[in-house]
């Protein structure tokens, strides 16, 4: 798995992206097309190969990343941002990005992406530390990031928090994409980063799910309600080990209320609560 960090393993480092020539851009692709379906997060798990167009579209926008990044550390002192990535057509629901991570600046320059993925065909899900290359190496549904940069006050907070074995501290399994917001039987990927922002800011008083989530619901954080029909829960849940309903309250359950955590609740109640700016999208 080059280039790669499944934080429990603790493997090497990626080199910083933009060091890379960009007629290295389809190699690079090439060495990571093995690990590539194995852990993924706010993607529709299908199997088919990555093709040349698919890498070329992707290590492009995941260098126009970086040199974003590395310009908004230039002129703000920037270190760590929210980065989101559009996996999946999710409009019927009204929302627009499926996954973000935890992006931030190492001491050498490159940018690293802390994220929870799931282990697609499974109810499994690992931390992991990636280059922004990994991250965007997908057949995304739209070839777009958004950047939400914190405040100064809670990207140190963050770099803190990331960069130690603290990173761990709320990682739970089992894994389900539906996952309810204010439950812990089990965790999704924008769960994690949130519940993890909320101990990086109280380091010291959280150490647990239950305290993470008490202290986003005491500062106003109120989770995407999706509408999904009895026979679609039916669906998922007989067909993918990573989907699971019931550990959501009967009677919003039955009234189709599906309440989880999604990536544009996330930045939108980060803005409203003046912990972060307005999202930024590069296209």
């Amino acid at each position: 798995m080059p280039n790669t960090t499944v934080v429990h393993a603790m493997l090497p480092a990626q080199k910083h992206l933009k060091s890379i020539p960009n007629t290295l851009l389809l190699v690079l692709g090439a060495a990571l097309i093995a690990w590539a379906g194995s852990a993924q997060a706010g993607r529709s798990c299908e199997s088919k190969p990555l093709t040349a167009e698919t890498m070329s579209k992707s290590l492009n926008l995941a260098m126009r990343t970086a040199q974003a990044l590395d310009a908004e550390y230039q002129k703000n002192g920037t270190q760590v941002v929210l980065l989101a990535r559009q996996g999946q057509d999710l409009s019927k629901y009204e929302l627009t990005y499926s996954h973000y991570g935890w992006a931030y600046r190492t001491p050498e320059g490159p940018w690293r992406v802390a994220h929870k993925l799931n282990e697609c065909g499974t109810a499994g899900g690992h931390v992991y530390r990636q280059g922004l290359g990994e991250f965007f190496l997908d057949d995304l549904w739209r070839y777009e990031a958004a950047i939400q940069v914190p405040t100064p006050a809670v990207q140190q907070a963050l770099l803190s928090f990331l960069t130690q074995p603290s990173v761990l501290r709320l990682q739970s399994e089992p894994y389900s994409m539906v996952s309810y917001a204010w439950g812990q039987k089990y965790q999704q990927s924008n769960q994690w980063a949130t519940e993890t922002l909320a101990a990086a800011l109280n380091p010291a008083t959280i150490q647990n799910r239950v305290q993470a989530q008490s202290w986003l619901q005491s500062k106003g954080y109120e989770p995407s309600a999706l509408i999904i029909r009895a026979f679609s829960r039916l669906g998922g849940r007989m067909t993918a080990a990573n989907i699971a309903f019931d550990d959501h309250p009967n009677d919003k359950r039955y009234a189709s209320q599906i309440e989880t955590v999604t990536v544009d609740s996330v930045t939108r109640w980060l803005e409203r609560s003046q912990l972060a700016a307005p999202v930024r999208v590069l296209q």
